[in-house]
């Protein structure tokens, strides 16, 4: 139809620093480009082991690494996001992702995803814990137990895997990295070339 609006695919980690950036602009910057967005939460953990690391290039390469918390200073400044280097890094967000993915079509799942980024990146919160998930579901108004009890149902458990194999299968090397209209696009600073390419 016409009148649809064109649909730029968001695929983002809540362990991901770049991500944290994408996460608090995405939403306002779509809207204004007139662009409709797809979340898709997934791991980078698995897509790294797959390449043979055992962390996150930014700990494996001491000097990638130095220069990454001084480039999330400025760009934290640039637009206006409070930060903190996280003490764990990368976190583990097996969790947090999970709450995500089945909530996937809520409209609760954008807060809270952007509510653990926050406190993963501004607050440097444990957000691999029970007790931050919870707090955060129900800072959102969410009932948080029975929400956590539906991740143990036989439909939720095989879901986060199989978000992973997606991002495999699509060639995701790393995040946040967006598809608008086939091409694919990585990394926060490219978000406004996805959209405006998603616009065609």
């Amino acid at each position: 139809m016409s009148g649809e609006r064109p649909t730029l695919d968001f695929w983002f980690d809540l362990a991901s620093n770049y991500s944290y950036l994408t996460l608090m602009r995405i939403d306002a910057l779509a809207e204004r480009a007139g662009v409709s967005v797809r979340w898709e939460p997934f791991l980078l953990g698995p897509v790294f082991e797959a390449f043979g690391w055992k962390s996150s290039p930014f700990v494996l390469q001491k000097e990638k690494g130095a220069y990454v918390w001084k480039d999330m200073e400025r760009q934290a400044r640039k637009f206006g996001l409070p930060w903190k280097m996280p003490r764990t890094f990368p976190q583990n967000t097996v969790l947090p992702v999970r709450v995500a993915l089945l909530g996937r079509d809520e409209a609760w799942m954008r807060p809270f995803c952007q509510a653990m980024s926050r406190a993963n990146f501004a607050e440097d919160r444990d957000i691999s814990s029970v007790e931050t998930v919870t707090e955060t579901l129900a800072s959102l108004a969410l009932p948080a137990s029975s929400i956590l009890a539906r991740l143990q149902s036989p439909e939720e458990r095989p879901r986060l895997r199989a978000q992973v194999q997606r991002a495999q299968a699509l060639g995701i090397f790393g995040a946040p990295t967006f598809f608008a209209r086939g091409e694919m696009f990585w990394g926060n600073d490219r978000l406004e070339d996805a959209l405006e390419a998603a616009r065609g």
